[in-house]
């Protein structure tokens, strides 16, 4: 993200910023008020930067794209940046999923991996402790 303030302008086209940024705030189902109220700025500089393509200053881009939902890149106008799904990822995506299952199920998981946890955190505590 260092890369885009570098040379201390902002790679945008004016048009496009803002248009972007009434799309974002649509998507995101926020009035200008509502969205003005959250990052703590009048609503006349969000229909500024709306109407007009100007970026705001930098130190309320990240509440802005906070409020939104997006990255700050994103809200910028650079395309998001794409993430492998490393084994870690995938777990924490399945589990949050999980999450979202009625109780008997997640119940269900939680009896079905227990066990499961248990034998290789044994194995675990045993492989470090052979190695010290």
């Amino acid at each position: 993200m260092q890369a885009l303030f570098l040379d201390g302008t902002y790679p945008v086209d004016m048009a496009k910023a803002a248009s972007r940024l009434r799309a974002l705030r649509e998507a995101a189902g926020l009035s200008v008020r509502e969205l003005a109220r959250q990052i703590d700025e009048q609503h006349s500089n969000l229909v500024y930067w709306e109407t007009s393509g100007n970026l705001p200053r930098s130190n309320v881009l990240l509440p802005l794209a906070r409020a939104l939902g997006v990255s700050v890149e994103e809200l910028l106008g650079q395309p998001k940046p794409r993430r492998s799904a490393t084994p870690a990822s995938k777990l924490g995506q399945l589990f949050d999923a999980a999450s979202r299952l009625p109780r008997r199920q997640q119940q269900k998981i939680v009896e079905l991996l227990q066990p499961f946890v248990r034998e290789h955190s044994v194995d675990l505590a045993t492989a470090n402790g052979s190695a010290n």
